[in-house]
């Protein structure tokens, strides 16, 4: 029993002798930790720590470049200044002193007088009744000038007419000559540009006309194919209903069907077709699309329309296209 506890006794005294040497060597890495650490924040912390060192040519504190060295540094700043957008921005500085001398000449102007100046060219408007906008210009146009005129009439005798006052007298005067287009947007007056288009020929007199090309294939002889052209006749296919991919197919139908006719029956002479592909005008209720197909039978074909429909008749109709849309034709025995 006393030897039991002496070993127990022996066990604890080396247990108690490892911990204060594992204790001792732990406290002696934490120093050193910190000791490092003091170092490094002091050598951070020293003035001049990172500023670079010249290099000591010959004792002195100047340092000398090559020929070489001195030119590739002008090289660099003569790039620099050349990529920069000089003319850009001396635009830019224009462009804001023109905007900022139109915004103080805009504001300068009376809401009052900008109202006097469209109540007067709307009456001289209104007065045209309904012209044309190259009318309407002339007209404004007009107004301006003489505006112009009596402003400098009665600055000249010292005098003024128009019921301003000379401050009125003086900005409208300077609206009027330098400011235009500004006012007139100002007093909310938009006349559109009167478009005159001319068309020049410049075809010789005795040259043929180009022939227009039919789509499809070719048209036999025998269906006379006309081009804008329209014949009467009786209805013996309605071309609502019967449609074809050519103004051949649609000849051809109308000689399948006088050879298939029965006893009786009407007999396909006249071929009526619709090659636009915007649709053909009829002056009749319906809507008369692209591949009508129209078979038709007269002992005496007679036209309806050929080439173009008279002024006359477009006054009467005004949907009335000028040339005449459809194709026909009255085939032969």
């Amino acid at each position: 029993m006393a030897r039991g506890i002496a070993r127990a006794v022996s066990f604890g005294g080396r247990a108690t002798a490892g911990w204060c040497s594992y204790r001792r060597i732990t406290v002696a890495v934490c120093l050193g930790n910190l000791v490092a650490a003091l170092l490094v924040l002091r050598s951070l912390t020293a003035p001049g720590s990172f500023a670079p060192t010249a290099p000591n040519r010959g004792g002195g504190g100047v340092v000398q470049y090559t020929e070489e060295q001195i030119k590739s540094v002008k090289e660099s700043i003569r790039i620099r200044r050349e990529a920069e957008p000089v003319e850009l921005v001396q635009a830019v500085k224009k462009l804001r002193k023109v905007f900022a001398r139109e915004e103080k000449r805009r504001k300068e102007l009376p809401l009052v007088l900008k109202q006097k100046i469209s109540y007067d060219i709307l009456r001289r408007l209104q007065d045209l009744g309904d012209n044309g906008s190259l009318a309407q210009q002339r007209v404004v146009e007009s107004w301006r000038t003489e505006k112009l005129k009596d402003i400098k009439s009665a600055s000249t005798q010292n005098q003024s007419n128009l019921d301003l006052s000379s401050e009125e007298t003086r900005l409208l005067k300077r609206a009027l000559e330098f400011n235009w287009q500004m006012l007139m947007e100002d007093i909310g007056l938009w006349i559109p540009e009167e478009v005159i288009h001319t068309v020049h020929d410049d075809k010789p007199e005795n040259e043929p006309e180009e022939e227009e090309i039919i789509a499809g294939p070719p048209l036999s002889p025998q269906c006379n194919a006309e081009l804008h052209t329209d014949y009467d006749g009786a209805a013996v296919r309605w071309g609502l209903t019967h449609h074809k991919e050519s103004a051949a197919d649609c000849c051809q139908a109308c000689l399948d069907q006088a050879k298939n006719a029965k006893p009786g029956e009407l007999k396909c002479n006249i071929w009526v077709y619709c090659p636009s592909e915007f649709g053909c005008f009829s002056p009749d209720k319906y809507e008369h699309k692209h591949q009508e197909c129209w078979l038709k039978q007269a002992d005496q074909p007679k036209l309806n329309f050929k080439d173009k429909y008279s002024e006359s008749y477009r006054d009467a109709h005004p949907t009335a296209p000028v040339v005449v849309p459809w194709m026909s034709g009255v085939i032969s025995a």
